[in-house]
């Protein structure tokens, strides 16, 4: 059962998704139990089935279904539009389990250091490079690592970026400023987090805490095609240093990094991943990019290139 630890900030969750009731119904009930409970969740889904049927019954804290057209930036822009009015806005992927006193962590140094705009926390298992984790056996597993109380002051590192599957947003500067996810970037829209990460870098620190900890089960239903992504990985990279939101050398390495992991995995590629759809995705991106026609919006007819 949750505390009754009184909130000195209003701290909204959002979460969006696609095509992941069941993950959903496992996740969300476990933000009641965080020891300081949000003051609200917020779901933003394409469609109603996306959703399980009464979700939030028997929960303290009121759960929001939203309906969004397709893409997760838009998703996501839904979102804050729902939770403007929050202190803070913890950002999660349905896939996401936070420790128990995460979002008390997540007040704690939001209310400690005003300078802050974006944090993440330390993901203690990431499951995204392998065959996915089970809701079941990911709260086992963050179990275990908390049986034994972390010891030590906290740790926060300067990070470039907030990780999406975990991520706090200090909302008076997105409503200063009228910050917003570039919808420009559509469907799965890869590298929005650091896009709206460098935005708000301008107005303050963007932190890493070892006390804001969870983990991600990476499950991979619900994800987008192998195709779609590898151009994603070479067109969202070129399109945020023209931008001006990445460093043109870091857009080059991720570009690069993408590039060689696909075509040495397309040897003997793993199950869970499209190693030969995501290379042919990189090589059509490097087409457009030599036509001079390369862009996310790309994706959207990829599949239909010949």
């Amino acid at each position: 059962m949750a505390s009754d630890v009184k909130r000195q900030l209003r701290i909204g969750v959002g979460i969006p998704s696609t095509g992941r009731a069941d993950i959903l119904a496992g996740t969300v009930p476990l933000i009641d139990k965080q020891t300081c409970l949000p003051e609200k969740i917020v779901l933003c889904t394409l469609k109603p089935s996306d959703v399980p049927e009464n979700i939030g019954d028997g929960m303290t804290v009121p759960v929001t279904t939203l309906i969004s057209s397709s893409g997760l930036a838009k998703q996501r822009n839904e979102i804050l539009k729902e939770l403007a009015d929050m202190d803070v806005l913890v950002f999660l992927d349905d896939d996401f389990l936070m420790a128990p006193n995460y979002i008390a962590e997540v007040e704690r140094l939001f209310l400690e250091q005003r300078d802050i705009v974006v944090a993440t926390g330390d993901v203690l298992v990431d499951g995204i490079g392998t065959p996915g984790i089970q809701v079941s056996e990911g709260s086992v597993i963050l179990k275990a690592f908390l049986q034994n109380p972390e010891e030590g002051p906290e740790v926060l590192e300067e990070v470039y970026n907030g990780y999406g599957c975990n991520m706090s947003l200090r909302m008076d500067v997105l409503r200063r400023h009228n910050l917003w996810f570039d919808e420009n970037l559509p469907l799965y829209c890869w590298l929005e987090d650091v896009d709206l990460s460098r935005l708000l870098a301008k107005h303050g620190r963007i932190v890493k805490s070892n006390k804001q900890r969870g983990i991600h089960l990476g499950v991979k239903s619900g994800r987008t095609s192998g195709i779609k992504l590898g151009y994603s990985q070479i067109a969202n990279p070129h399109y945020l240093a023209r931008k001006g939101t990445m460093l043109t050398s870091m857009a080059l390495t991720m570009a690069t990094k993408n590039i060689l992991a696909n075509a040495f995995g397309s040897l003997s590629p793993e199950s869970w991943i499209d190693r030969k759809g995501r290379l042919k995705g990189n090589a059509l991106a490097l087409l457009d990019l030599v036509r001079g026609r390369i862009s996310p919006n790309g994706i959207l007819t990829v599949e239909k290139t010949d």
